[in-house]
């Protein structure tokens, strides 16, 4: 859904009324869990570096539980959201060209495990009323060498006329994303990490 100017909470409230009930609009529910992609759609895969030690891990984790990888600008979450829970139905709000966009997704697994590699993250899809189909996951992971990554993997295709005329600015803004959401949560754990620090300091 596409707006001139940023849309209100009621608008938002509608919005994601609207679709909770919908299906999701892409074949191969969960394929992201093995970087899998379903037929005809295009994959992406971003990870970096975030620290080591368990308490990078804490932090990273903390950072998906406030969807931090969106705080890249130009991008949110909203309402603000509570942390990823299976079945939760999320609005995103992208600001382009002087034009909000309004995109549903529903989150489709969680991933909690103790390891090793101790791995937290989520996947979501897209809903109907999304410019893209196709599916990401937020991923973070502690290897067996303490160190903590943050993984972002994804299979999309366009749906909406306007992504489908303008793909290659519609790739241009979802690597752009990628960029931004890898340094955004690099921030949000050196920050968390260092608020430690200084908490513990006499």
């Amino acid at each position: 859904m596409i707006f001139w100017k940023c849309p209100t909470s009621e608008t938002v409230a509608g919005f994601l009324q609207g679709q909770s009930g919908q299906e999701w609009s892409y074949p191969g529910i969960g394929k992201t869990r093995t970087r899998a992609a379903a037929r005809g759609y295009v994959t992406d895969h971003h990870r970096v570096r975030l620290g080591e030690g368990d308490a990078a891990f804490e932090a990273a984790c903390d950072a998906i539980r406030c969807w931090a990888m969106f705080d890249v600008g130009w991008a949110s979450v909203v309402p603000e959201p509570d942390p990823p829970g299976e079945g939760q139905t999320v609005a995103i709000l992208f600001e382009i060209l002087g034009c909000w966009w309004l995109n549903a997704c529903r989150v489709v697994y969680l991933i909690d495990e103790d390891g090793p590699p101790r791995r937290f993250g989520f996947a979501y899809g897209t809903l109907p009323d999304h410019v893209e189909r196709g599916e990401e996951r937020f991923l973070v992971e502690q290897d067996s060498d303490g160190v903590t990554w943050y993984d972002l993997s994804a299979f999309s295709r366009p749906r909406h006329l306007l992504a489908k005329i303008g793909y290659p600015v519609a790739r241009m803004m979802q690597r752009r994303f990628a960029r931004g959401s890898l340094a955004a949560m690099k921030r949000a754990v050196h920050h968390s990490l260092e608020r430690s620090v200084s908490q513990k300091e006499p």
